[in-house]
């Protein structure tokens, strides 16, 4: 019996990972819930699953819950604050730790389970989007298990050479590039002038998949996608031109991987992210996700396309970010974070996204990131400066 902690469990991410050990209960127990403020969601998973510790990164919504789960007779410890989310997190109670907190919020309890050692199913880019090298050394120095819930970064471990899935490094092993594969967003067919007139509620309508609203709009302008480069770069240790973008509209084949041969290996499946939980949570076993068989015939045909960086700006930033190196990326993470909420609450423009991640990436210096007090402190003058670009 596998005992889990979930960073983030009222999120996508963290609904379809329960959905998966409620299919399990003889193989895993949940230790510790955690959100930021959806009390109600979280009394009903507490109801369900019981954990002995729930956590709410609000105050006042810890408060609440804590009368809610009172009134149900339940004895789950309420606690509160991001103190309490890297306590759950490096906890000898726990043996999994899901990371599926979405940004930047979910980087120092990933960092925490790191240096506890734990086998963590990592679905938060932004750990490795903004420390990368600060975070796999910890990973290595403390003989943690990272295992890729990404889509895509799950894709490419399940088709990397067996026996090779915990070196994080496959340069020199065969491998010559790997192909991460994105369906282009809903605005994939549009033209560069009707892009400037997107409203956020097309941009959180995803054609393929199910997700939160500010990774919608990431997938949308693509750079959800570069920061899936930037995190498969720390990953499995390959150079930035070793990582290719090539758009696929089905979402059928989830990434691949060239290998100096000549063979290319492919992980396909239906747009359900309980595929690549279940893949994880069970390593090296397979265990069912609830996910429905593939119908190829159904499916029919399989497109791609060139991942053009003129209509996605985004990625393009991304990939400048990455060669520039230091904090640079944690840069590019927390201005897109802020452009991105600015324009769902209708203060920018769709296009007004890409240009303020640029102009804080022009005028920012980037730090060294050897420590998490540098990359930290760019992360919030990088904040400040899209705020006032913003302004």
């Amino acid at each position: 019996m596998q005992s889990v902690t979930l960073l983030g469990s009222t999120g996508s991410i963290g609904v379809s990972t329960l959905d998966v050990l409620a299919r399990h209960p003889d193989k895993y127990r949940v230790y510790a819930l955690t959100a930021n403020r959806s009390v109600a969601i979280m009394v009903e998973q507490c109801c369900q699953f019981e954990p002995d510790i729930a956590v709410m990164l609000d105050e006042q919504s810890a408060d609440k819950l804590a009368v809610e789960l009172k009134s149900k007779g339940l004895t789950t410890q309420v606690l509160s604050g991001l103190s309490a989310l890297e306590r759950v997190a490096d906890s000898d109670e726990t043996d999994y730790v899901v990371a599926a907190i979405v940004g930047a919020a979910g980087l120092l309890p990933t960092l925490a389970a790191a240096r506890a050692g734990k086998h963590i199913l990592l679905a938060n880019k932004e750990a490795l989007v903004m420390s990368g090298g600060l975070f796999m050394r910890e990973v290595e120095a403390n003989n943690a298990t990272l295992l890729p819930v990404d889509s895509e970064h799950n894709a490419i471990w399940q088709c990397l050479p067996v026996g090779e899935q915990q070196k994080y490094n496959y340069d020199g092993k065969g491998v010559r590039r790997i192909i991460l594969t994105a369906s282009g967003g809903p605005f994939r067919d549009y033209d560069l002038a009707a892009l400037e007139h997107v409203t956020p509620e097309q941009a959180v309508a995803h054609p393929n998949w199910s997700m939160g609203q500010k990774i919608s709009v990431d997938s949308a302008t693509m750079m959800n996608k570069g920061l899936e480069v930037i995190e498969a770069r720390w990953l499995f240790g390959l150079k930035t031109e070793q990582i290719e973008v090539i758009l696929h509209r089905q979402s059928i084949i989830h990434s691949m991987v060239d290998y100096d041969d000549g063979s290319v290996l492919a992980q396909m499946g239906n747009p359900d992210m309980r595929t690549p939980i279940a893949n994880a949570l069970s390593w090296p076993d397979r265990i069912d996700s609830g996910v429905a068989p593939l119908d190829l015939v159904a499916v029919a045909r399989l497109d791609f396309a060139e991942a053009d960086h003129q209509h996605f700006p985004c990625l393009a930033l991304a990939y400048q970010a990455l060669e520039a190196g230091g904090t640079s990326t944690a840069i590019l993470n927390a201005a897109n974070e802020v452009a991105v909420e600015a324009f769902l609450q209708s203060k920018i423009k769709f296009t007004d996204i890409a240009r303020t991640i640029a102009h804080v990436l022009s005028v920012m210096t980037p730090s060294s990131g050897d420590t998490l007090e540098q990359v930290l402190a760019d992360d919030k003058q990088s904040r400040k400066l899209a705020e006032e670009f913003i302004r």
